[in-house]
């Protein structure tokens, strides 16, 4: 059986990022080869950097991760085809673009560049086609590789049962609250 595609993991010590991880670890489709963070982190075992969210069944020694070496977030020494960017806003800004630049096609939790009007924000379940954003993404910025967005955290579970309402009875306009 090959290997799967090899990918990084940007912020790797966030807690967005540990379960970017821990669903990464063991999964059949990636290999995850980079686990990336800031120059705090840089240098540290997996398990010394992070304090450990997820509860000790998908901690760090999950998949032996927790002997890893965290890499600090440079794109001339992590490269690979596929990088999950857990990235707050700041630093996502600087670092996606480097990536993309570097060839890497970058999944991106940040809200940096949500609003850029070439940077697709993708439901898979939903709009798929907005993928096609990545070529012009690509033209225009000269880059080798991409940035998709996911959308809010709040978007999601709004958007799914919507998009089968609207589907079967039409939805003309909606209010939703975030707390």
């Amino acid at each position: 059986m090959s290997a799967g595609i090899p990918c990084a993991v940007l912020g790797a010590t966030g807690v967005v990022g540990q379960r970017l991880v821990a669903r990464l670890a063991r999964h059949p489709w990636f290999e995850l080869a980079h686990l990336c963070a800031s120059e705090k982190s840089a240098g540290k075992r997996y398990a010394d950097a992070c304090e450990w969210r997820l509860g000790p069944e998908r901690g760090p020694a999950h998949g032996g991760l927790g002997e890893r070496i965290v890499e600090s977030c440079d794109p001339a020494s992590v490269a690979t085809p596929l990088v999950f960017s857990a990235l707050d806003t700041e630093p996502a800004r600087e670092l996606e673009p480097a990536f993309a630049r570097a060839g890497s096609f970058v999944a991106s939790n940040a809200s940096a560049f949500r609003t850029a009007s070439d940077v697709p924000i993708v439901i898979p379940e939903l709009n798929p086609s907005h993928l096609e954003l990545v070529h012009a993404q690509r033209k225009a910025r000269g880059w080798r590789g991409a940035i998709v967005c996911k959308p809010n955290c709040t978007t999601v579970p709004v958007a799914l049962p919507l998009f089968v309402l609207d589907a079967a009875f039409g939805v003309e306009a909606v209010h939703a609250t975030s707390l």
